[in-house]
């Protein structure tokens, strides 16, 4: 196997570990994949696989241009190298263990989403917070997925990653020969990058009986137009939508004089505009109706500029609060060559289960409890510095020094660097 030397950014490398606790943790490991359910990648002969080694830490290389027939081959391997971490190409080849990627023959790529952590704007110190942020990304991703994009729920996969994020992995024939740039695109959608108001709003004309004397005909004028917002119930218009209803209704919990401040600042936007906000926001079948046809119900034309104003707001608001392109991470979607951790294995940054969810677990899942695979019987270990555990509905803090810890906390410990196996 070819051998790749990769970041020691984030979860994957170590700052350091000893001899004995590198054998303590291959050891620990082995035991798991001895009994492990992988959750191995369809078309298993067709992915090329990589693994980063306890031996080789604190440096951290990958052997990658790995290929496996079947699922034996893949449990004995583990069992007896216990990797730290593993991987398998998100990429089918012809073949997959040439040692060049040009020599492998790429024949199509699942589409990947990565959410970490790392990419959250303003994210919080505690791990367990960092993990709810997230989680709640990835709901939010989900939503993009299968109301925006319509993917089926049995073509998606989530996985957790042992770490600090979430996967999704997405197998469907319309996907599998995209290109990067193309892959770039729907990240850029996802995101709301280059996002502007025009996109989302029209002139809607209403036609009405005009003309003299005997004659009657159908006339559009600028009289009877409005402005309105397109396809309200659907993709990024259902959530300026939902956004601008929600708006309105909040702003009614305001006192009066307080109420529609971003508004008051727009030429012509008076006394009358606002009442007419306030009829219809505390009107729910008026909101509902807005919801489904984008027309505030004025009783009159309502300003282009009114209408610019609170799409923008909505803009500005989804992207604080939806994804961009930054919490995505970008160069995991686009690139079709990639390495995915496997579901079922473990993560050798924190000793956790990689675990794949159905749709329907994702809000309930609990990472700190539900990806914790080894026991509660104490371990003896020595504490490099100080540190907080968040691990199975309990808080451990640990000084430095040596002390005895449940045995998934020494180990997620020792695979943080923060502590060695044993009292020496």
């Amino acid at each position: 196997m070819n051998k790749v030397r990769v970041s020691n950014k984030g979860w994957v490398g170590l700052l350091f570990m000893d001899i004995r606790t590198k054998r303590y943790l291959k050891s620990k490991f082995k035991e798991y994949y001895r009994m492990a359910n992988l959750d191995l990648p369809s078309e298993l002969p067709s992915r090329e696989w990589g693994f980063i080694s306890f031996d080789q830490m604190p440096q951290t290389i990958m052997y990658r241009h790995k290929a496996f027939e079947a699922p034996g081959e893949i449990r004995d391997y583990l069992v007896s190298m216990q990797p730290a971490h593993v991987y398998h190409s998100v990429a089918y080849y012809q073949y997959p263990g040439a040692p060049s990627m040009k020599e492998k023959n790429w024949l199509g790529a699942d589409l990947i989403f990565d959410l970490d952590a790392d990419h959250l704007p303003n994210s919080p110190q505690s791990y367990a917070d960092m993990l709810d942020m997230v989680k709640n990304e990835a709901l939010k991703l989900l939503d993009f997925l299968m109301d925006d994009f319509g993917f089926p729920e049995d073509s998606i996969t989530a996985v957790f990653s042992g770490g600090r994020g979430y996967h999704f992995h997405i197998e469907d024939p319309k996907v599998r020969q995209l290109e990067s740039p193309q892959r770039r695109e729907i990240v850029d959608y996802v995101g709301g990058k280059g996002i502007r108001a025009e996109f989302f709003y029209k002139r809607k004309f209403l036609e009405g009986d005009s003309g003299t004397g005997t004659k009657s005909f159908k006339e559009k004028t600028e009289l009877s137009s409005r402005y309105v917002l397109k396809n309200p119930d659907t993709g990024w218009s259902r959530r300026i939508t939902e956004y601008i209803a929600c708006y309105l209704r909040e702003e009614m919990e305001k006192d009066k004089k307080k109420r529609f401040r971003e508004l008051k600042k727009i030429d012509g936007f008076g006394k009358k505009a606002i009442s007419q906000l306030e009829r219809i926001a505390v009107d729910p079948e008026r909101l509902d109706a807005f919801r489904k046809t984008g027309m505030l119900d004025f009783g009159s034309n309502i300003s282009q500029d009114l209408l610019l104003k609170l799409i923008n707001m909505a803009i500005e608001e989804n992207h604080i609060h939806l994804l961009n392109p930054a919490q995505v991470d970008e160069p995991v979607t686009a690139d079709i060559k990639r390495l995915i951790r496997l579901p079922g294995s473990l993560h050798g940054g924190s000793g956790m289960r990689v675990v794949t969810l159905r749709l329907d677990e994702i809000e309930n899942f609990e990472p700190l409890s539900d990806a914790v695979v080894f026991s509660g019987k104490p371990v003896t270990i020595k504490v490099m510095k100080p540190y907080e555990i968040q691990m199975k509905g309990e808080e451990l803090q640990v000084e430095e020094g040596v002390q005895q810890v449940p045995e998934y906390a020494a180990i997620y410990l020792m695979c943080r660097g923060a502590a060695e196996y044993g009292s020496k």
